[in-house]
């Protein structure tokens, strides 16, 4: 039984998006409501906080210095020298009721990151790559809410959630290219069971999914959909997970807040902090963006 350890009792509306990044040792993620970006150090403690000024679903490091985020207003990149957000292109400009969600590199370097519906009809979200060129390029649509991406060791795979599916869906991946095809339903979440939000995969190339209105996170194995172990969480709302540490061999949770009455807040007072736990096995690193 995993004991879920908090690390930072961030009381975030809506932590989202953590990226491990190994030149620095620190967990990057994001508040999406709270319009932060932050990067929290195990070693202290202590947690460096960016204000963005308005909802941001994920950030992840560029190679050359700086981030790259997907914001509520389309791609920017930051630089932590000039410490301007410099905007690459909003792809859905001309789409009122969306927003950016979650995303990350594949092992290429590219940064995928999709959208959610926040007003209007289902299916108008969609997921988008952003190649080392900084060109946006379309690649799922008729999608609700983007949420969690993973590649599989052998970097011939990549799963993705679309939450009000209720579906995890497998692509063969292409990393030349960065092409995906052969769509393939791979895992049907109970309605029981929760959200499925973000995900990560480990170095046995089993995912682990995290649950909003679910408490918990569950490892799958994607070959046969079985739920081989879970994370109880002490806060419902759990948002995503990613493998950090220097040998990758600690699970970090993010939870929120968001939506929860007093009562419930009163009975997960840590809801919105970050958790930690060792799985036991080793996981895939958060990829840098290479452009």
């Amino acid at each position: 039984m995993f004991e879920p350890e908090l690390v930072l009792d961030s009381k975030a509306a809506l932590a989202e998006g953590p990226s491990w990044n190994a030149k620095s040792q620190k967990l990057l993620w994001v508040d999406i409501n709270g319009h932060t970006v932050n990067a929290f150090d195990p070693e202290t403690g202590g947690n460096e906080s960016l204000d963005v000024g308005e909802k941001v679903g994920a950030v992840v490091p560029r190679e050359n210095g700086g981030l790259v985020l997907a914001m509520e207003s389309g791609f920017y990149t930051y630089s932590k020298e000039t410490k301007e957000l410099t905007p690459v292109e909003d792809p859905e400009a001309h789409l009122k009721g969306t927003r950016f969600n979650d995303g990350k590199c594949d092992p290429q370097g590219r940064f995928w990151a999709g959208t959610m519906v926040m007003e209007g009809e289902p299916g108008e979200a969609n997921l988008y790559r952003l190649d080392h060129d900084l060109k946006v390029n379309l690649m799922i649509s008729d999608v609700t809410v983007s949420n969690g991406l993973a590649w599989n060791p052998e970097k011939s795979k990549m799963y993705y959630i679309d939450t009000k599916s209720k579906k995890i869906r497998s692509y063969e991946f292409d990393g030349e290219t960065g092409s995906i095809d052969e769509e393939r339903t791979i895992i049907t979440i109970p309605e029981d069971m929760g959200s499925p939000d973000g995900m990560t995969i480990d170095e046995e190339g089993m995912l682990w999914i995290a649950f909003f209105h679910g408490g918990k996170v569950v490892r799958f194995n994607p070959d046969n959909g079985d739920s081989l172990s879970e994370v109880l969480m002490p806060a419902s709302n759990v948002t995503s997970c990613a493998f950090g540490g220097e040998n990758l061999d600690e699970l970090y949770i993010t939870t929120a807040r968001e939506g929860l009455t007093e009562e419930e807040l009163d009975r997960q007072p840590h809801a919105g902090g970050i958790f930690r736990i060792k799985p036991g096995v080793k996981g895939a690193p958060s990829y840098t963006f290479q452009g």
